[in-house]
């Protein structure tokens, strides 16, 4: 005989629904607004607009990750929904069964019917008691058929509804994805407006700009010879911290997780993953994971965070320095955590 179905968690469903719509609404938020582009009077404005929508495009990229992230955990529900649709839809199909059953045995008198039971009873007690009997298995059968049939339509609906949640998510991922190509176009042809200026300011201000980086780079390597190995606190917050400095030097690429390039987020769930700690591919994410730190008490291993709504993240290594995937065009390094500008907290993620 058929049990009777446990209902569909309709209010898990419910609570993933609204998670979704509270997602997509800070998704939303967060995808960086461009204006068109405009015409840079000299190369210094066109490289500063290229800049610019450099750091959009890594928060773009950002936005991208938990897009996919919801998608990812939305079409996880959609499989658990069918599952749970299969299974409501195979104890409907039983009881039904069990129904047409008893009335096959009463039809064809194959069972006990109520003049059978009236000729083989002794007395009217014992007629009531039989009476009673049938009645009992009959009203059995039917309250299964209805528990069945009330669970298949809950199964339904349920996977209805995180079906709708899924499309949402898909037209959400697919939005993402198109503005990233957007950015990408627009911020090429900053590139080429600055390439269309003059050779000579070109190279100044390449000079300048080289400069510039190659300052930053001597006082980067400076710090890195003069400062001891980093050492954290755990053995987890070490691996993560060891993963991560052996990447330095591969490019960040637009919602990469290694291992052969990076973002900024991926970089920190590759780093976190090798110390057995398993991270969304989100900045925002994993900026609500752990417990939050201030930066007085910032330690080796602690995920440090930029912008708001964050869009950034790096790995604390002590001596205010951490280690990052920056932008487009640049590789995964040590910096200081001031070079980002908009520093937004930290979490501690391995105790």
């Amino acid at each position: 005989m058929a049990s009777p179905l446990q209902p569909f968690p309709g209010r898990t469903v419910r609570r993933a629904a609204f998670a979704l719509a509270g997602a997509v609404g800070i998704l939303l938020a967060a995808v960086p607004a461009s204006a068109a582009p405009g015409t840079p009077g000299t190369a210094a404005e066109a490289a500063e607009l290229v800049a610019a929508r450099g750091h959009d495009l890594e928060a773009l990229a950002e936005t991208f990750n938990e897009a996919r992230e919801t998608l990812r955990a939305q079409q996880a529900a959609a499989q658990a929904a069918q599952v749970e649709l299969d299974r409501a839809t195979a104890v409907l199909a039983q009881a039904q069964e069990g129904v047409r059953g008893v009335a096959r045995t009463a039809y064809t008198g194959e069972g006990l019917n109520s003049f059978q039971a009236l000729m083989i009873s002794g007395s009217a007690d014992e007629f009531v008691n039989r009476m009673s009997t049938l009645q009992m298995v009959a009203g059995h059968q039917n309250e299964l058929l209805g528990v069945a049939a009330d669970a298949n339509a809950a199964a339904t609906a349920a996977a209805q509804q995180v079906q709708a949640s899924v499309a949402e998510a898909q037209a959400q991922y697919d939005a993402v994805a198109a503005q990233q190509a957007d950015l990408e176009k627009e911020i090429a042809e900053y590139r080429a407006v600055h390439d269309r200026l003059s050779a000579q300011e070109r190279q100044a201000v390449a000079a300048a700009g080289h400069s510039t980086r190659a300052s930053r780079s001597e006082r980067t390597e400076q710090l890195a010879a003069s400062s001891a190995p980093v050492v954290a606190n755990s053995g987890a917050a070490q691996v993560a911290i060891d993963t991560a400095m052996a990447q330095r030097g591969k490019p960040y690429v637009w919602a990469a997780g290694g291992p052969r390039a990076f973002d900024c987020s991926g970089l920190t769930q590759y780093a976190f993953a090798a110390a057995g700690i398993s991270l969304p591919h989100s900045s925002r994410m994993q900026s609500q994971m752990g417990r939050s730190v201030s930066r007085s008490e910032l330690q080796p291993g602690d995920l440090v965070f930029f912008y708001s709504p964050v869009s950034h993240v790096g790995i604390y290594i002590g001596g205010n320095q951490m280690v990052h995937a920056p932008t487009s065009g640049d590789v995964v390094k040590v910096a200081s955590i001031d070079v980002m500008g908009g520093y937004a907290g930290a979490r501690r993620i391995a105790a």
